[in-house]
């Protein structure tokens, strides 16, 4: 097998992935959450405390949270925050997988969200590290739309930083959008409602891109080489689909039609 023909397999199987979660719209999650900064934590060896997990529905578009400000509030420790850290975060976390128990047949769409340092399995750890019991989610439920993206449409699709160059190119909002690293400033200086808005955010983006991808008018910097590369089998995929070439076979499947009707008559 070619490279090209693995790529071409690749991507069909992307892409028949993507059918799937949209004919089950109804139970599509994306998720996004923000953290203490990695490069602070490098002496102690602590694991990134969780600050705070936003998660939508993509067929209502109705919003969940889950925030260190938020639980504080609740508790009544709002103005104790940094001193109540760890309970915090454990009852914020309690509260994100009695979410998760929920919704286990959900698909969770996310960004890059894939191992211990950044992802579900972080999450996981620091629930675990404070005494808790994570509900874990199964693999075959999280799609990774940063890494779909570049089976779809190439690895080099757009520039870095994929994310806020994709919300360029497509003229998404990207009011309240914090990059990592001012995410992680602004949990050091207690800016706390600030990082969760920009977590919001992110899951929003997430939404807007995907629908695009459905909807086939997403825009990236793709050739279509790049995408089908260089061979008949190429060709053949990146015209399949096109009204022009699904003319063509109609109206030349009408012929044949009419051709093997008259040898019969």
């Amino acid at each position: 097998m070619t490279n090209t023909t693995r790529k071409l397999k690749k991507r069909k199987k992307v892409l028949l992935e993507l059918n799937r979660l949209d004919e089950n719209a109804s139970k599509i999650l994306f998720i996004h959450y923000s953290c203490e900064s990695f490069y602070d934590l490098r002496e102690s060896g602590r694991s990134a405390r969780i600050t705070s997990i936003a998660v939508r529905y993509f067929e209502t578009g109705q919003y969940v949270s889950f925030s260190i400000h938020s639980t504080a509030e609740k508790m009544g420790k709002l103005n104790s925050i940094e001193s109540h850290y760890d309970e915090l975060e454990k009852v914020m976390l309690k509260d994100f997988f009695e979410f998760v128990k929920q919704h286990e047949n959900y698909n969770w769409i996310h960004w890059n969200m894939r191992d211990i340092g950044y992802g579900f399995q972080a999450i996981n750890h620091r629930y675990k590290v404070l005494g808790g019991k994570p509900t874990i989610i199964a693999d075959d439920k999280k799609f990774d739309l940063a890494d779909k993206l570049k089976v779809i449409f190439g690895d080099n699709y757009i520039d870095h930083p994929r994310l806020e160059k994709l919300i360029m190119k497509n003229t998404i909002s990207d009011k309240d959008f914090l990059k990592g690293a001012e995410e992680a400033a602004a949990f050091k200086n207690g800016e706390y409602i600030k990082l969760h808005h920009s977590t919001l955010r992110k899951v929003n983006v997430m939404h807007d891109i995907f629908d695009r991808v459905l909807d086939k008018s997403l825009k990236t910097d793709s050739k279509k080489k790049e995408i089908y590369g260089l061979s008949i089998q190429g060709l053949y995929e990146m015209a399949n689909g096109h009204w022009f070439f699904n003319l063509i076979l109609l109206f030349l499947g009408g012929i044949i039609s009419w051709f093997i009707t008259w040898l019969l008559s």
